[in-house]
């Protein structure tokens, strides 16, 4: 498979070439968004009554990616000749936290591994999780869960949830405590779970961090 590869600011990560960057940068994305849809809308006229809520919804989605600490979101969207788009991301975050004497939480990958919670499904077709450690080639140990997982719908007054298979990778940054890239993997299309494990962790595999 041909791949691209993306650098940000600190790191460089190799995707598929096929696949397209939901830009969350502050200084591209609402141009970038406009774009992305006007051409949606080109290729779909009906859907032009949409246009402003599908422009505000996706610009208010990729200026909470940004706070979370989101630096990149690539995504892919493939008809194999089925009627539903098989979809999947990857995003690339920077986060890190604080204990309650605001001391930075460790990023030791096995002190993160012991932290993270695995969850075991108690019938089929349950939620369920699991928790690892990976080394990620020219890099080193990381902290590592993957499952599927219900998630949480940002802002949403009902708490709904969205099912979806997940893998989330957590790679200490060098020098920076309590930090680290957040890699996570994230697909709705639940049967092809061990197709996207692979995938991800493919993905994952070529991160590097640069000067």
């Amino acid at each position: 498979m041909e791949t691209l590869t993306v650098e940000r600011g600190g790191f460089r990560i190799k995707v598929p070439e096929t696949w397209w960057e939901f830009d969350v940068r502050p200084e591209s994305r609402d141009d970038s968004i406009r774009r992305m849809v006007n051409e949606r809308v080109r290729q779909r006229p009906e859907l032009e009554q949409y246009r402003g809520t599908y422009v505000d919804f996706l610009q208010k989605a990729a200026a909470d990616a940004w706070k979370s600490g989101a630096l990149y979101c690539g995504c892919m969207a493939e008809n194999f000749g089925g009627d539903t788009p098989v979809t999947g991301s990857v995003t690339v975050s920077l986060v890190g936290g604080r204990n309650e004497r605001g001391e930075p939480l460790s990023n030791d990958p096995s002190v993160i591994a012991s932290q993270l919670a695995v969850k075991e499904a108690k019938r089929e077709g349950d939620s369920w999780r699991k928790v690892t450690t990976v080394d990620i080639p020219g890099v080193g140990p990381a902290a590592r869960t993957h499952g599927i997982e219900d998630i949480e719908v940002p802002g949403d007054a009902l708490n709904r949830t969205i099912r979806a298979v997940l893998m989330q990778t957590y790679i200490p940054v060098p020098g920076q405590e309590g930090k680290v890239a957040l890699v996570a993997g994230s697909s709705q299309v639940l049967d092809l779970a061990d197709s996207f494990f692979d995938i991800f962790d493919a993905i994952t595999s070529t991160f590097r961090f640069t000067d």
